[in-house]
């Protein structure tokens, strides 16, 4: 019998603490904003830096899936160029502001799970977080990863 990948150990790992329908929206919502301000946190710094961060977690999600590191490519190229087609002096505030507030999210939905969140466990968790969101994407096109 084959040994389970990684990537699938990982998500289910992830998906113990994300069983609660309400929870599951918040993150569906939450994740995918978090990266992108969390981009933004790191554009504010100076843009080659997000590129850096892009590429380096791009790295180790084609360690895990080839399908999902496309899939975050993409992703992080529209987020990169969102962030590139703002005004720079609104980047900062901005993705502070709304980092702050999709953690209280993130948090809210964990107090409605009643468990923690993963990456108190695990760091590499908050790198599963955006795969967990695309994961759902792919099962319901029924995208292989």
């Amino acid at each position: 019998m084959p040994q389970p990948r990684t990537i699938d150990l990982l998500l289910a790992k992830y998906s113990e603490s994300h069983l609660n329908p309400t929870n599951e929206v918040i993150h569906f919502i939450c994740v995918p904003v978090i990266v992108f301000t969390l981009l933004g946190l790191v554009w504010a710094i100076h843009p080659l830096a997000a590129v850096a961060v892009t590429v380096a977690s791009l790295v180790y999600y084609f360690t895990l899936s080839k399908p999902f590191a496309l899939g975050m490519l993409a992703m992080s190229a529209v987020m990169l160029a969102v962030l590139a087609a703002l005004p720079q002096p609104a980047v900062l505030p901005l993705s502070l502001a709304i980092f702050v507030l999709a953690w209280i999210g993130q948090f809210i939905g964990h107090k409605i799970e009643g468990k923690k969140p993963s990456f108190f466990d695990d760091l590499r968790f908050l790198l599963i977080g955006p795969l967990f969101v695309l994961g759902f994407l792919y099962r319901r096109y029924k995208l292989a990863y």
